[in-house]
């Protein structure tokens, strides 16, 4: 009896390990700097980590979260990467982008006129809060 426990329990642990899937992994991404240079290096950690974890056979969940002068990274009309942006979001929808509503606001109060985001951002009262929040969900943290 103690033995057909066993293989059945052997048996089980295998069935189900060839069903488990890769880990997940989480990263958030800061930008606060209106830097093209900074912008493309934050993309290309992303699609860096991305592929990276793929190839592991794991997954990756991706937030790159802009504030401050880093918002124009998001600002349609202004922003520098907005086709890589685009594109990014289309391959893939484990990367979110997470644009600062404390800072849209500031914008658009001194434009004098809503600014309008690209469509692939969504608004979070605050760019910081955001960041802490995610930290607090335990994705790891990148500054380029």
């Amino acid at each position: 009896m103690k033995h057909l426990a066993l293989a059945s329990a052997i048996a089980l642990a295998t069935a189900t390990s060839a069903f488990a899937e890769g880990e997940t992994h989480h990263l958030a991404i800061h930008v606060d700097e209106a830097d093209a240079q900074v912008m493309n290096m934050a993309l290309n950690n992303a699609q860096n980590v991305r592929s990276y974890y793929a190839e592991q056979g794991d997954t990756v969940v991706i937030e790159i979260v802009a504030y401050g002068p880093g918002l124009t990274m998001f600002v349609d009309g202004k922003s520098p990467v907005a086709d890589r942006i685009s594109t990014m979001s289309l391959e893939s929808d484990d990367i979110t982008f997470a644009a600062c509503g404390n800072t849209l606001r500031n914008m658009s109060k001194k434009a004098g006129t809503e600014v309008a985001l690209l469509s692939e951002a969504h608004v979070v009262p605050s760019g910081v809060v955001r960041l802490m929040e995610l930290q607090e969900q335990g994705y790891a943290y990148v500054r380029p």
